[in-house]
């Protein structure tokens, strides 16, 4: 006859419980409160399921803590880290010197209809003056070489003023590729870094998963083992009756 090592009773054949065949972490649930508790002592298949019940509880509250732990890392990730595009954005913006001002003001106002249509219509108004009110004498007669001057000393002024505006917009177009680019690379990581984690978790999921369902096979082994039991107990009534 075979005692319990928690009730120090005798054990019903069949009920007996070795802790060689317990599962490592149900074996080590006990011996967290029965350190002597060894592979060769016994206990009750209702004993071995008290701690099922707890180990069971103990699975689902570890993962509720990791899914816990993992949120909590995420969102200090997002506090720490915060949105890149907001970083580069704050540094992108830089004062401009009042040359720069100037610049790109006047590369706007020479690339527009406004430029075009106005200073066309100061052409002709000087040509005409020139041509056909003053007559004799006119301060710029044909073939209006003053007009040229100026038109030249205007082309070469305006042209250097917007290649620096141009300058600069490429200088713009440069630092916007790279921002791109940094946020494209943390974007990666980023998905890199969750998909691990994701991966993890799974994993770590479906191992849990395996214990449970392990533990219900052992839960399904104990009740056909009473349920082969029952005859034989069912037929020493029986004889013992007829006695």
């Amino acid at each position: 006859m075979r005692i319990s090592y928690f009730s120090k009773q005798p054990l019903p054949e069949g009920e007996a419980i070795a802790g060689s065949s317990i599962r490592s972490g149900i074996f080590s649930l006990i011996k967290a409160d029965y350190p002597g508790f060894e592979l060769t002592d016994f206990i009750s298949a209702d004993e071995l399921n008290l701690y099922r019940r707890r180990y069971l509880n103990w699975l689902i509250e570890e993962e509720k803590t990791e899914l816990a732990a993992l949120d909590k890392e995420v969102m200090e990730a997002i506090e720490k880290n915060g949105i890149l595009s907001e970083t580069i954005q704050e540094g992108a913006e830089q004062k401009l010197t009042m040359g720069q001002k100037l610049a790109d003001r006047v590369a706007a106002f020479g690339g527009s209809w406004t430029f075009i249509i106005s200073f066309f219509s100061f052409i002709v108004c000087w040509m005409i003056i020139n041509a056909w009110l003053l007559h004799q004498p006119a301060f710029d007669p044909f073939p209006f070489i003053l007009l040229n001057l100026i038109l030249s000393c205007l082309a070469a002024i305006q042209a250097p003023i917007i290649m620096m505006s141009q300058n600069r917009q490429e200088q713009k177009d440069r630092q916007r590729a790279e921002h791109d680019y940094k946020i494209n690379l943390k974007a990666e990581l980023e998905i890199k870094l969750l998909s691990e984690k994701i991966d993890h978790l799974l994993v770590h999921q479906n191992k849990k998963l395996l214990e449970i369902q392990e533990m219900q096979i052992d839960y399904l082994e104990d009740v056909l083992r009473r349920i082969h039991l029952l005859p034989h107990s069912t037929t020493s009534h029986d004889q013992d009756h007829h006695r």
